[in-house]
């Protein structure tokens, strides 16, 4: 039993969004919450949403507890890149790469992993 919540063309960095993501995997659901909560980054608003999401799509579709949630999985991939030209002096444009990416997200259950291994 697995939980996905997905959010994709997020304007941010991969290698931003992953220096937040790697804090959060293999933790559990109310631990990955305070720590999301309590970072500066920027890039941990949308990826607590994101947890969010997947714990209640844990809890809403499969009748999960949210309690015995872990993040299993944790994801950033990129995206499209959206070129932009910045007019500069003289007639010349410099470009501008808008980085986007993609960020996957996949709660199990503590309890049931536990009754699968045995």
């Amino acid at each position: 039993m697995k939980a996905l919540a997905q959010h994709k063309h997020i304007c941010m960095s991969v290698f931003k969004a992953r220096r937040v993501i790697d804090q959060i995997r293999g933790r559990s659901y109310e631990e990955a919450l305070m720590i999301l909560e309590l970072m500066p980054y920027r890039a941990s608003y949308p990826i607590l949403k994101l947890v969010f999401s997947a714990a209640a799509n844990a809890s809403n579709n499969m009748g999960l507890n949210k309690a015995n949630l872990f993040i299993s999985k944790a994801e950033v991939n990129a995206g499209t890149i959206v070129k932009k030209l910045k007019p500069r002096a003289r007639g010349r444009s410099y470009p501008i790469k808008r980085l986007t990416c993609h960020i996957t997200i996949i709660l199990r259950d503590k309890t049931k992993l536990v009754k699968d291994e045995s």
